[in-house]
């Protein structure tokens, strides 16, 4: 059985299981904007497989990471724009 983690979304304290992908937790917690482009559309997890780059959030403090290939870890703290 999977372990039960916490992390905190855009200021919410969210549940996660280990071994699950940023991109599936952020999915999971009901958030389907991970970004905006540079006009203005929304963006989320598109190919699952970190080559579009539409899944990038801010994880600890570092801007541009593809959440799809980032396994959730207790205490991530996880920005969407």
């Amino acid at each position: 059985m999977p372990e039960n983690l916490t992390i905190e979304v855009n200021g919410c304290e969210l549940p996660a299981k280990a071994g699950m992908s940023v991109a599936a937790a952020l999915f999971q917690a009901g958030e389907f904007r991970f970004r905006i482009s540079a006009s203005g559309q929304p963006r989320a997890a598109l190919c699952g497989m970190g080559i579009c780059f539409e899944c990038r959030v801010t994880i600890d403090g570092q801007a541009n990471c593809r959440s799809c290939q980032i396994l959730v870890r207790d205490g991530m703290v996880i920005r969407t724009s």
